[in-house]
């Protein structure tokens, strides 16, 4: 008889997860919201916190200069915030695959490069 082996999820980079956003203060979302993860498999696996940048269907935030539209397959329309990034410890909050899945690079690309514009992350 083989032995099964389970393979633990670990988010990554460029994937949206869902995870609980709870307990926030003032303007922050709470409850259970996805995240564009920005930061590496390795980190997440090796550390247990994911970074990222919350999401939301709120259709408000389309013409918000800070935030980046992404779009679902099947054409949900989705804004990922990048004013807001936000580190997570995934297992405690009991993150989960969202069905619109990993692959984001290009979406993922777009939030660091406005959240460059906002800190000056790159000014080197």
């Amino acid at each position: 008889m083989v032995a099964k082996t389970t393979v633990k999820w670990v988010p990554e980079r460029g994937e949206i997860i869902y995870v609980n956003h709870s307990p926030h203060a003032g303007k922050e979302m709470p409850g259970v919201h996805p995240l564009l993860v920005s930061s590496s498999q390795a980190f997440n696996e090796r550390t247990g916190i994911v970074i990222g940048f919350p999401m939301t269907h709120a259709a408000f935030n389309a013409d918000n200069p800070f935030a980046v539209v992404v779009q679902g397959p099947k054409n949900e329309v989705g804004y990922v915030l990048a004013f807001q990034p936000k580190s997570f410890d995934w297992e405690e909050r009991g993150a989960t695959k969202h069905p619109w899945g990993g692959g984001h690079s290009k979406v993922l690309d777009a939030a660091l490069e406005k959240l460059d514009a906002i800190c000056g992350i790159c000014n080197c």
